[in-house]
């Protein structure tokens, strides 16, 4: 069955000096301020949309890594993963790197390798931003 997710863009004014809003609407779970100056300076507690792939990219890639593990007989005890997405104003997103922390019982480290890069091949997130290099960093602990 498929599920359709909204978001809304509200935003004002010209790019450099306006401001907006995005708003989970889905979820509800709340709304957040976005600037040119978030998304191509410093946050000063506003997101970006880089911001949100990277939230959505180290949460897809978490559940197929789950998923792949607990496959194979080797469930995650814990996943922790961050997402770091470039952005180059000008070129626009130039990269994401995954970097994972992962305890995971009765795995190899090369076995580790395998179902990590599996995840960054397969997720649904990284499957849609195939226009942009995905580098992993991935570790059990």
């Amino acid at each position: 069955m498929a599920t359709t997710r909204s978001a809304t863009a509200n935003w004002q004014g010209a790019l450099l000096d306006g401001h907006g809003q995005v708003s989970l609407d889905s979820s509800g779970v709340g709304s957040f301020d976005v600037t040119w100056a978030s998304r191509a300076e410093s946050p000063e507690g506003r997101t970006s949309p880089e911001e949100l792939i990277g939230a959505a990219h180290a949460t897809c890639f978490s559940m197929a890594l789950s998923h792949g593990l607990a496959g194979g007989g080797t469930p995650p005890q814990r996943l922790e993963t961050n997402a770091s997405v470039t952005f180059e104003p000008g070129k626009g997103i130039t990269g994401v790197h995954l970097k994972v922390r992962a305890h995971v019982a009765g795995l190899t480290e090369e076995q580790f390798q395998r179902a990590a890069e599996d995840a960054k091949e397969n997720c649904p997130v990284s499957q849609a931003l195939t226009g942009t290099t995905i580098t992993l960093e991935a570790h059990l602990a």
